[in-house]
């Protein structure tokens, strides 16, 4: 049995720089990786989609010159073929970085292949067994795949990314995040899109005004939406096309479609690693537990990234890496309840979050401040003609400091940030107050937002 100083599974967004951190510090590492290095972020999530929002949005703007004075002759159209080749241009260059790097390390070993647990710091892979007293699982999720679709061969997030022809109708069951990013981008590509949710709003864990202004942003792009669906499920037709249950309170009680994307959460990719063996404890969910500073109930054993339930973000898997990175080489005690939530939805405006919601925000009973600025009132939005969306900023009226914030509109995941970093380092609101931000900018309507602050009313 070959032995390590430590051994990480998977090379998503926490996995790889903890790999080139470990062995920048001398320790001789085992990096085990099923299938491409980068993980969902760099090879199906963010970089990929990213790429395609960008193309959308270049298509959009061939629609919408002329309130703008110009004038573009009709016939531009999506070659969805070129637009995949760039995103696979981007993807590779990056994949060949990280390989090269690797293989450049003589404290790095390179694993293909997939891991499983034969006892409390041993793994088996293909048929040879390694071990080491730290181990760290960075093994992420995959698309939920309800047995009630199963029959009509849904796409998922990652293979809609290899169509080389655009869908005629593409249906997506599950609004949120994954599904509204999807429904706006293959519109603007130039397919007919139903997205199909069985909640009475396109996102549930925002509040109630943001995903209505999100629903009719992307209502005035032309995507249709049937809420409130219910006995969910998808079958193919003779004729080869699609047939979605939605059974809602109006309109057909089924969505007839070419395609259809499943958009309906991730599971973890735990049960792939045969946890039990080494006594490794998980949520019913399948998320492997951890302590505040990432541990498993197996001492030396930690979990990083989306398969420990703390967060299903790159941005919080490489705060995962930065956790365990500033306790293990630098004597640090940095811990995941630090961390402010925060994150962002690309559909055109963006939204940018920080912090509590307002509907979460009343549930702590405190005495709260509130102030809202619609975006058509923002003179960077309008001398941009993207005026859909608002700002709103929550406060503790008793502390001054910020619980959360929503932007959403031109600029919104770029904006949050200033407000997250006055959250983090704990300053009052006034901080932000009483700065003087850059015109003709959206950020410089903050101030103004917080200097007309009000107490909310119950």
């Amino acid at each position: 049995m070959k032995k390590f100083d430590a051994i990480i599974i998977g090379s998503g967004q926490a996995g790889t720089p903890l790999a080139f951190k470990l062995a920048g510090a001398g320790k001789k590492v085992a990096f085990i990786e099923k299938e491409h290095f980068g993980g969902t972020c760099l090879n199906t999530g963010c970089t990929p989609t990213k790429a395609y929002v960008a193309s959308a949005r270049r298509m959009f703007d061939t629609k919408n010159g002329e309130e703008f004075g110009i004038h573009i002759p009709a016939g531009s159209k999506t070659d969805l073929a070129k637009v995949k080749k760039r995103k696979d241009d981007l993807i590779q260059g990056s994949v060949e970085g990280i390989k090269k790097g690797i293989e450049d390390n003589e404290n790095i070993t390179h694993i293909a292949g997939t891991a499983s647990f034969v006892g409390e710091k041993t793994l088996a892979v293909n048929g040879k067994e390694i071990s080491a007293e730290e181990i760290y699982i960075n093994v992420g999720g995959r698309p939920r795949m309800p047995e009630e679709y199963k029959a009509a061969e849904p796409l998922d997030n990652q293979s809609i990314l290899e169509l080389t022809e655009l869908p005629e109708h593409l249906v997506i069951v599950g609004g949120s995040y994954i599904g509204l990013e999807f429904g706006q981008m293959f519109k603007r590509f130039g397919c007919e899109v139903t997205i199909v949710e069985k909640n009475s709003a396109i996102i549930s864990r925002e509040d109630e005004d943001i995903s209505a202004s999100i629903q009719k942003t992307l209502e005035k792009e032309g995507v249709k939406f049937r809420l409130n669906a219910t006995c969910m499920g998808a079958k193919k037709l003779d004729d080869g096309k699609i047939c979605v249950n939605v059974n809602c309170d109006q309109g057909e009680p089924q969505v007839i479609g070419t395609h259809v994307l499943l958009a309906v959460g991730r599971v973890p990719n735990t049960d792939l690693l045969n946890l039990e063996k080494a006594g490794i404890k998980t949520d019913d969910k399948g998320f492997i537990k951890v302590n505040d500073h990432l541990e498993t109930n197996v001492s030396g054993i930690y979990a990083l990234g989306d398969c420990n339930g703390e967060g299903a973000f790159t941005h919080t898997a490489y705060n995962d890496f930065e956790i365990i990175a500033n306790n293990k080489l630098d004597g640090g005690n940095r811990k995941v309840s630090d961390r402010i939530l925060t994150y962002g939805l690309f559909v055109d405006p963006p939204l940018g979050r920080a912090g509590m919601t307002l509907s979460q925000a009343k549930k702590t009973g405190k005495k709260l401040l509130v102030g809202k600025r619609e975006m058509s009132k923002i003179a960077r939005a309008k001398e941009k003609g993207e005026t859909d969306g608002f700002m709103r900023v929550i406060v503790d009226a008793e502390t001054k400091e910020i619980m959360g914030a929503s932007i959403l509109g031109v600029g919104g995941d770029e904006v949050i940030s200033g407000i997250l970093n006055i959250m983090t380092a704990k300053q009052p609101y006034t901080v932000i107050r009483d700065s003087v931000q850059i015109h003709p900018t959206v950020s410089e309507l903050l101030p103004t937002l917080l200097e007309g602050l009000k107490p909310l009313e119950n």
